[in-house]
């Protein structure tokens, strides 16, 4: 595997007609989005248990999705060889993605599992070369290190503990981190060739079904008596902000823009997140946090210039 120089332009970044100036606006809003999801999450893990809490939440966006699907004219139909990888995917997405991340929290430390998901981009990075032969460039080599450097400044200040205790949690992470890097590369053909919608709907419904038998078992099992309507809004929050809106863009920018470039953004969620807390929690960030977005935004320039 050889390193291509900047000047060689082997495969488009982005769509015809559509630059970074364009989709950055809407990048930055989809990040926003998804960085919401941690902080609206605790309001719901508070009142829920967290499989239950995930059944609600992929049953509520699986059915909305394929109702939006079913109701919208598509320019093809979806091929039998691709109705199994749309499968594979939800797969990918739910049992493994999902409901290992949960169950890798709960063995892990406090902030274990942020400071992995900022790993991120790099999986991704290493995905998107080998499967979609996206183009290796030493600028994006180094924005991608700076700003996992500085996302990892970000999230891991206080939050991680050494000890063989939590190495099986890291790992269940870690396999939840991989599954949802594969899902975003494995998932860029199908969403260009069939339409980010329909993707997201199909592989999300598939993945419910897997899940349904163990999640209905555990919502059946659960006592209601301590929820609200906070727990019940949280729910929402991710099963239609998240999975249906979240989602959905987010392979409708996978149409438009290389996945390596993409998936570094992903970075700067910690620097939205803190920001958020500011705003909502009163929470003031302190200086680690300037220079960590900083050394972020640096990374993001760099790979996107």
């Amino acid at each position: 595997m050889t390193l291509a120089p900047d000047t060689i332009k082997s495969r488009p970044d982005f769509k015809a007609g559509i630059g970074l100036a364009t989709l950055l606006p809407i990048v930055i809003f989809q990040q926003t989005v998804s960085a919401l999801c941690f902080p609206v999450a605790k309001y719901g893990l508070a009142t829920f248990e967290p499989f239950t809490f995930a059944f609600y939440r992929f049953v509520i966006s699986a059915l909305v999705l394929v109702g939006i699907a079913r109701f919208r004219e598509h320019g093809r139909a979806i091929e039998r060889r691709d109705w199994w990888k749309i499968i594979g995917l939800g797969f990918i997405i739910i049992p493994i993605n999902q409901t290992f991340y949960l169950w890798g929290q709960s063995l892990t430390g406090a902030g274990h599992a942020a400071v992995l998901f900022a790993t991120t981009p790099v999986w991704v990075f290493i995905l998107a070369v080998i499967y979609l032969k996206e183009r290796l460039l030493w600028r994006r080599i180094i924005g991608s290190a700076i700003a996992l450097i500085g996302a990892l400044m970000l999230v891991s200040a206080g939050a991680i503990r050494i000890g063989t205790e939590y190495l099986a949690g890291d790992i269940i992470v870690m396999i939840s981190v991989l599954a949802w890097s594969s899902y975003i590369v494995f998932g860029k053909p199908l969403a260009e060739k069939y339409g980010a919608i329909r993707v997201t709907a199909y592989a999300l419904a598939s993945g419910t079904i897997m899940y349904a038998p163990f999640g209905l078992y555990r919502a059946i099992a659960f006592d209601y008596a301590g929820t609200n309507l906070t727990g019940w809004l949280s729910v929402l929050y991710l099963a239609l902000g998240i999975s249906v809106f979240s989602y959905t863009l987010y392979y409708w920018l996978l149409k438009q823009i290389s996945a390596v470039r993409l998936a570094v953004f992903s970075n700067i969620q910690p620097v939205i997140a803190t920001v958020v807390a500011f705003f909502v929690l009163g929470e003031i960030p302190g200086v680690a946090f300037y220079i960590g977005a900083a050394v972020v935004l640096t990374g993001v320039i760099i790979t996107e210039v």
